[in-house]
């Protein structure tokens, strides 16, 4: 059975996505709202785990609905769940199941339970988490085992995370964006995958 797989690149979704591929063909979806995007890290990132990669393109309409709801609330969250929730949406259409790399104490993306049920019961597809009862140490342990990860501030490296291309939109209507966002917020690349 398929399995896809929302990818950033970074060591969440690439431990969801091992943990996924011991029981499911796993494909690695990235989500970009630019079609004219390209993310050569996220693509080496899937090559360095030896899993087939998709990149998937949600529009630039979702990109301006998402910057006009952050802005209205002034903060990321809501959007970036927004913006979640419609990726998970997008790959229930095509697998029986969808994962992603969202952790215990991850505040954003969240999908609460009834959304979660919701979805399940109209498109059918499973949609599984295998990362929701690991804390933050326990993902950095697993991840230092079998993962080579590099870090840097958003921006600076070159991920698949949506934060990214929201940043660059609301900059691009004139607004700062240091007031809208978390100061030093670090993102993990997988540039390769431990022999263990």
């Amino acid at each position: 059975m398929e399995a896809g797989v929302l990818f950033s690149g970074g060591k969440d979704s690439a431990l969801a996505a091992i943990m996924l591929a011991r029981d499911y063909g796993v494909e690695l979806n990235t989500c970009v709202f630019d079609p004219d995007r390209d993310v050569p890290e996220v693509r080496a990132a899937a090559a360095a785990l030896g899993l087939p990669f998709k990149r998937r393109v949600l529009g630039r309409d979702l990109l301006e609905e998402a910057v006009d709801l952050l802005l209205s609330c002034g903060y990321p969250n809501d959007a970036i769940d927004m913006v979640h929730r419609t990726a998970i949406e997008t790959l229930s259409h095509e697998y029986a199941v969808v994962g992603d790399g969202t952790r215990r104490e991850d505040r954003v993306p969240r999908i609460e339970r009834s959304e979660v049920q919701h979805l399940e019961m109209t498109t059918g597809c499973s949609y599984i988490r295998p990362l929701l009862g690991y804390g933050k140490p326990e993902v950095e342990r697993l991840a230092g085992r079998l993962l080579v990860v590099r870090y840097g501030e958003t921006g600076s490296i070159g991920n698949g995370d949506y934060e990214e291309e929201i940043r660059c939109a609301i900059r691009a209507r004139g607004i700062d964006t240091a007031p809208l966002f978390p100061s030093r917020h670090l993102q993990s690349l997988v540039v390769g995958k431990r022999e263990t």
